[in-house]
């Protein structure tokens, strides 16, 4: 389920059986982290449409979470642990994050088990037909991952 008015008001209605939420985490650097910061946008906001497709019905794909490249240390960790609570305390029994960043693989314990990192891959020149068949291989990897915690903890 996409995060729009349609959707959302059929998630009110089957909220017992969309228990899985996934947000993409999307940098925003400047100078010379501008090109990194979008390719990995890119390549994390595809990813994330395919997978939303893939489970229909059992997900939903919430906005991006965008965070500063330059912001503070541990502050951006601090706001996710934020969404994440809410969402959890909201009913979502797995919340996935989504990211391309590598900083984030540095994270606390506590987030390391909702989150999903997976080397970007530059898009901007490719074929779309190529950009999609990429996109079902890595949705391919993910999905091993989300079923089997899905089955370890459900």
């Amino acid at each position: 389920m996409n995060w729009n008015g349609k959707e959302v008001e059929t998630y009110m209605k089957e909220k017992k059986y969309i228990d899985t939420a996934i947000i993409p985490l999307l940098p925003l650097g400047f100078d010379e982290e501008m090109k990194t910061s979008a390719v990995q946008g890119e390549f994390i906001s595809l990813l994330a449409m395919h997978l939303e497709h893939q489970f229909k019905g059992r997900l939903m794909l919430f906005p991006s979470f965008t965070y500063l490249k330059s912001e503070e240390e541990g502050l951006a960790e601090k706001r996710l642990k934020q969404w994440r609570d809410t969402m959890i305390d909201s009913g979502f029994q797995y919340v996935f994050f989504l990211t391309s960043d590598s900083d984030w693989r540095f994270t606390s314990d506590e987030l390391e088990r909702s989150l999903m990192w997976l080397p970007s891959i530059p898009l901007d020149n490719m074929d779309e037909k190529y950009k999609h068949s990429i996109m079902d291989d890595q949705v391919k990897q993910l999905l091993n991952v989300i079923v089997k915690k899905w089955q370890s903890e459900g």
